[in-house]
């Protein structure tokens, strides 16, 4: 039997709506502030790489390497966690990985190294892959011609989630310590995460075949969807640009160019609200034009952003200009390119998987080789990055059809 054999025979009856009840009108309000938290969790350590090096006796470049480990370890969550929405219980999944998460933060609270800060921040972000289990049940249970607006309140979420961990995050490290930040995240990520997983809706399960059938289902199902082979390689090149420049803006705000507290930097985050401003327009357009036409756009305004923010290494304006488009192409291209795996295959959740896995693989790795740019080149080299992120990213899709 064929792995994807094995997943289509583990699809579940639809799950009980608790639409008239109080838990049913909570849930997408929920499961968008579940969103927020975790995301967070996901970038928690950027802001304050300052603040992380100074504590260990490093220099913030020295300790950069710990933002890519929050993304690699949340793709290899999105890789081993998020098929299982196809074949067991969200609710005990959800239950647990909050939990997990939890522990792994306040574990990284009183990590006395950069090598315990990094494992623990691997932890936390393989686990903390809430969202990515939601999101199916959200698009599955939306009206058809709203379903990308639905997925656009939760993608709402994930970038005001993104905001806060660099404003919040920034002011109470600050104020409080780097530590005070992982205890607060770990104490919020355990209540929304548990009342989340108590609110969803019950789901008869039938599955057949391996736990890890979506793992091993995985690549035959993305070779044989060309729209979600598409949407994984062009999200892939979107988010490793703005990867690339948002995890080393810390590194530029507080250095010889600008010289900025980490708080003051934290605030220049408030700009990625554009993102969650931008999400409901295009779920609107998305609706309305279909997916390839919003994710043109948003390249084109991306690749705008990127001679924008090689300016504003020493224009402060032009760097305000460039974090609102790149935030704005970001949530474009995410909402259309999210709404279009989650409808072109019979297997949704691990078509989600395998799509935020490639783009969360491609933030992953262009994050890390700006780090590597910026200790060598500066802030040139890091725009170089991402410029050439968004070139592979639609390149690389527009000579295959």
């Amino acid at each position: 039997m064929s792995p994807t054999t094995t997943i289509t025979r583990a699809r579940t009856t639809a799950p009980r709506r608790p639409a008239d009840g109080l838990a049913g009108r909570l849930l997408l309000p929920l499961i968008a502030l579940c969103t927020a938290v975790t995301a967070a969790n996901i970038y928690l350590a950027a802001p304050l790489l300052p603040l992380i090096a100074r504590d260990f006796g490093s220099t913030p470049s020295a300790v950069a390497w710990i933002a890519s480990v929050a993304q690699f370890g949340y793709a290899a969550g999105l890789l081993f966690f998020a098929p299982l929405g196809d074949s067991v219980s969200r609710r005990r999944l959800v239950a647990v990985l909050s939990v997990v998460t939890t522990a792994a933060l306040i574990a990284g609270a009183t990590a006395a190294g950069t090598t315990a800060l990094a494992a623990a921040v691997l932890v936390a972000s393989a686990a903390t892959v809430v969202p990515q289990l939601l999101v199916p049940l959200v698009a599955q249970r939306a009206p058809a011609d709203r379903r990308a607006r639905h997925v656009a309140a939760v993608i709402a979420g994930l970038f005001t989630g993104i905001v806060a961990a660099r404003v919040l995050g920034g002011l109470v490290g600050q104020t409080f310590g780097w530590r005070t930040v992982f205890v607060g995240a770990a104490v919020l990520t355990a209540v929304l995460g548990l009342a989340t997983a108590a609110v969803l809706p019950t789901e008869t399960r039938n599955r057949q075949g391996s736990l890890f059938a979506g793992l091993l289902a995985m690549p035959s199902v993305v070779r044989r969807s060309p729209d979600l082979w598409r949407a994984c390689v062009r999200q892939a090149g979107m988010y490793g640009a703005w990867s690339a420049l948002w995890t080393s803006l810390a590194l530029l705000l507080t250095g010889g160019s600008y010289g900025y507290s980490t708080a003051t930097a934290g605030l220049f985050g408030l700009f990625g609200l554009a993102a969650s401003v931008v999400a409901p327009l295009a779920g609107g357009l998305v609706d309305r034009f279909g997916a390839a036409r919003v994710v043109r756009s948003a390249y084109l305004l991306a690749a705008v952003s990127v001679p924008l923010f090689w300016l504003g290494g020493h224009v402060l304006v032009a760097l305000f200009a460039a974090a609102v488009a790149i935030h704005a192409a970001l949530v474009a291209s995410h909402v259309a390119n999210q709404t279009l795996a989650l409808t072109t295959t019979s297997t949704p959740a691990t078509a989600n998987s395998a799509y935020v896995v490639a783009g969360f693989a491609g933030g992953a790795t262009a994050s890390a080789l700006a780090g590597l740019a910026f200790s060598q080149w500066g802030w040139g080299g890091v725009c170089a990055v991402a410029g050439v992120w968004l070139l592979l990213g639609w390149t690389t899709t527009a000579v295959r059809r």
